[in-house]
């Protein structure tokens, strides 16, 4: 084996003038591979970003799990249940479990002078994990998240300003009902943006000690505790555990808990993230099958063209089997050739893109500004091998062309 492998390196690294024919197609061959290499290097790396980017969205307004009153399921209005600090603490202790918090919500309308908009008004407690939507926060800054204390601070989207007319420090009132018609004058200190219309188009943020007070619910009340896991992958395992705990048990006011996790609560969209895969499959075997076909063809024409070699070869007591191995050898070293320059160009792109953002998207279309970037170092490695491997078992079978020539007749023809 080390015999034919020297003799494929000797041949790939010759460079011979006369070979007019075989060298476009060798460099063809290698750049089908490189360009084949880098387009499936940039499919996974957009889609992987783009889901993790929406993904990371969606938690961000709701966590990984909910623990919430069973009949809010077949409720118009969420119903309370009792999560206190001692469940808090139960629930951060469970395995897979990295955080937990308490929320409410509550519908409402905010209105000024000329536009009115219904809102979802989320309360928070100091608990909150702030770190997501302070990194959507363009104007302004978040309301103060304080236990007991109400300062009628609110959070609302661009979507919701741009609607409504409203700026940071403006005033606007908000009108919530139920047995009766309450009104409230919120001032506003922060205006975030995620491009996410689903949440964006009505979720407000405010303190918790709100919304408890204009449902009129007991302070150790809420709409549920929320949780983010330690592994996305882990999900539905980490969801079986908290439901194991909770299901099914009731709190001090008689409300049965329940548990749900993301993918429960938003399918629409974990669904629609789903069928990105397809696309990567799709654009996958479309690669693969572009550097099938050009390494494919320039075999043919190199073996072709190098019958003179294969001759005098098989006069020197060279068997086909050993000739096929030489030729395997050559298309691997430029198969790896290709695989070399592919990689480049895919994870340099990757690269800029990711650091410098300039491909832009429409965000009200794809909910992103720019072509989200994610590099898995593991599947771009597994892209390389599983390419090279591929390509070589394919190319076993026209290298049996080399069986077909016959050192006499060719020597015959010189």
């Amino acid at each position: 084996m080390k015999v034919e492998f020297t003799i494929a390196r000797r041949l790939f690294g010759h460079r011979d003038d006369t070979r007019r024919i075989s060298r476009p197609a060798v460099v063809i061959a290698m750049w089908g591979v490189a360009v084949g290499l880098a387009v499936m290097i940039l499919s996974v790396s957009i889609i992987l970003g783009f889901k993790g980017e929406i993904r990371e969205k969606v938690i961000g307004f709701g966590g990984h799990v909910e623990v919430i009153n069973y009949q809010s399921l077949y409720s118009a209005e969420p119903q309370p249940v009792v999560v206190d600090g001692l469940l808090l603490h139960r629930l951060s202790r469970i395995p897979g479990v990295a955080h937990a918090q308490r929320f409410m919500m509550k519908t409402g309308m905010l209105k000024t002078n000329e536009a009115f908009k219904g809102i979802s008004l989320r309360g928070v407690a100091e608990e909150y994990d702030t770190t997501f939507l302070s990194r959507h926060i363009i104007e302004g800054h978040l309301p103060r998240f304080q236990q007991d204390t109400t300062y009628n601070e609110i959070a609302i989207s661009q979507l919701i300003a741009n609607e409504l007319g409203l700026h940071c420090d403006d005033r606007v009132f908000a009108y919530f009902f139920s047995e009766q018609v309450k009104a409230r004058r919120y001032h506003v200190v922060g205006i975030y943006q995620t491009h996410l219309r689903e949440f964006d188009n009505t979720w407000v943020f405010t303190d918790l000690y709100t919304t408890q007070h204009l449902a009129g619910w007991e302070s150790d009340q809420c709409t549920g505790a929320e949780l983010t896991v330690n592994d996305f992958d882990r999900l539905d395992e980490v969801t079986a555990e908290v439901a194991s705990v909770m299901n099914r048990t009731q709190d001090h006011y008689s409300a049965t808990y329940s548990t749900h996790n993301i993918r429960e609560l938003y399918p629409g969209i974990f669904s629609w993230l789903s069928l990105l895969d397809t696309n990567v499959y799709v654009i996958l075997a479309l690669m693969i099958g572009l550097s099938l076909f050009t390494m494919t063809a320039g075999l043919l024409i190199i073996i072709l063209e190098r019958t003179n070699f294969i001759a005098v070869m098989k006069s020197l007591g060279a068997t086909n089997s050993q000739l096929r191995h030489i030729f395997l050898h050559f298309a691997a070293l430029l198969v790896g050739r290709g695989l070399l320059i592919g990689n480049i160009l895919g994870v340099g792109l990757t690269l800029l893109q990711k650091y410098t953002g300039l491909v832009h998207l429409d965000p009200a279309t794809y909910y992103v500004d720019v072509v989200p970037m994610q590099i898995s170092w593991p599947l771009i490695l597994l892209l390389n091998v599983a390419t090279l491997i591929i390509t070589v078992l394919v190319l076993i079978l026209p290298s049996f062309l080399v069986s077909r020539i016959e050192p006499a007749r060719v020597m015959r023809f010189e």
